[in-house]
């Protein structure tokens, strides 16, 4: 009777607190339907009903974290060919900052990189309009347009007073993610960029790979993941299981079962256990800082450079009824000693910063790099 009487006050608390939730959910609507009457009615200036309703999913959703964001038709069909290689604007991964817009990371060789905007710049003009206030799509929006058309884009950038003026042409970016190189006077050093991590990367990376493997002089690799905004995480797990024989590569957690998984590295290191020297910046992003973290924590390669961005969440796309979508956070990742790199980044063994006013990734003023050569040949 005791326990009967007992479940009975537990499930009219249960229900009484999910009326309520319900019941304060439908107030909240209300509320929101009020507010949307009185904007109609006594606002100054007349309002776009469909513009209005954007930014208020929008503000949902950028509420929760600066990731989260929703595309209207026409974006979300510009957002689909990002990660197959090509795509029509300036080069630059970006994101919000306490409701800035920030760059990520330029991409190499993009009108971006070459006219000389950086990681870590916050872009507070385009064109003639300001972007604070913007959302993330809204900003992205106004620096797509027509091929060979131009954009003026004004930043502040860290310790420079003065807002700096960069005018760009769009062009279509064709993102060649990995490229390769031997370097070093000796010849001795196998060097393998990835831009950013796309559908083909871990096949391109493999090629450049073996290449090297067959030439007998090779002693090393240096893996430059600098301004690499990162991409897809299926690529970053593949490229660093090329380098360990075991063990935990990344986890993701999430509030559903099925984002929640551990991910492990099969035997086989296709260098044989050759050293290796990782570079990084605060440009280098999302799967960039998994292949770093993991190999950091299995100590089989040396980090250097600066610290990473520190992203460390999964973006899933979902589609919309109305042709649009939203991205919208599903987990966060975590390397192998269940460190969360989330606004902390991976920290480099060695720290090295960018030294001179014109450096140039993989130029004679590139000192991140020529150290890591003169950690080969010591």
């Amino acid at each position: 009777m005791k326990k009967t009487f007992i479940l009975s006050i537990f499930f009219l608390v249960f229900i009484n607190t999910f009326v309520l939730s319900k019941n304060n959910l439908y107030e909240k609507i209300d509320i929101f339907g009020e507010v949307i009457e009185n904007i109609q009615k006594d606002y100054v200036d007349e309002v776009d009903q469909a513009e209005m309703m954007d930014a208020a999913i929008n503000g949902v959703l950028q509420s929760l974290d600066p990731y989260s964001a929703y595309m209207s038709p026409e974006l979300f069909k510009e957002m689909q060919t990002d990660t197959r290689g090509e795509f029509g604007g300036l080069g630059i991964e970006i994101g919000m900052e306490a409701g800035v817009v920030k760059v990520i990371s330029p991409i190499d060789g993009t009108p971006a990189e070459k006219a000389g905007i950086k990681a870590g710049d916050f872009i507070v003009k385009i064109g003639k309009e300001q972007v604070q206030g913007k959302t993330l799509m809204e900003a992205v929006k106004l620096m797509r347009g027509p091929v060979d058309t131009s954009i003026d884009l004004t930043v502040r950038r860290k310790n420079i007073k003065k807002p700096l003026s960069f005018r760009i042409v769009r062009k279509i970016i064709e993102v060649q993610s990995v490229s390769d190189d031997i370097i070093s006077k000796k010849k001795n050093i196998g060097y393998i960029r990835i831009k950013s991590f796309n559908e083909n990367s871990d096949t391109q990376f493999l090629k450049a790979i073996k290449k090297f493997e067959k030439n007998k002089k090779i002693k090393g690799y240096v893996i430059d993941l600098r301004n690499n905004p990162g991409g897809l995480l299926t690529q970053a797990i593949n490229i660093t299981d090329f380098f360990l024989d075991d063990g935990e590569i990344v986890s993701t957690k999430g509030r559903k079962v099925s984002e929640t998984r551990k991910f492990f590295a099969r035997k086989g290191d296709e260098t044989n256990g050759k050293p290796i020297v990782v570079l990084i910046n605060n440009g280098s992003a999302s799967a960039s800082e998994i292949f770093a973290g993991a190999l950091k924590d299995h100590k089989r390669a040396i980090i250097l450079g600066v610290n990473s961005y520190g992203k460390g969440s999964v973006q899933s796309i979902i589609p919309l009824r109305n042709g649009g979508g939203i991205r919208l956070t599903i987990s966060k990742y975590y390397l192998p000693s269940g460190k969360s790199i989330s606004e902390v980044g991976v920290t480099p063994d060695i720290f090295i910063e960018e030294i001179a006013d014109d450096f140039k990734i993989k130029s004679e003023k590139d000192n991140q790099l020529n150290y890591a050569i003169k950690l080969f040949n010591s």
